[in-house]
């Protein structure tokens, strides 16, 4: 596995791109979590599309969550 450490500094022109990197991990963990929750209840894998309309509800109520691209 390859791993890829950055470090962004702090200043004015970094501050939208830690903020779209940061909302980018949220999504990725939210969905991580979902799926194992729904595993461990159900005993089936989420789908993508099930995934994928869940995550667009969540967007629209979540100002911070559309700084990310589709």
């Amino acid at each position: 596995m390859l791993t890829l450490k950055f470090k962004l500094y702090e200043h004015k022109r970094n501050r939208y791109l830690k903020r779209t990197i940061n909302a980018a991990g949220c999504i990725y963990n939210h969905a991580i979590a979902l799926h194992k929750r729904y595993y461990r209840l159900w005993g089936k894998h989420l789908s993508c599309p099930r995934l994928q309309q869940h995550l667009a509800k969540l967007r629209k109520r979540k100002s911070f969550w559309q700084l990310v691209g589709s």
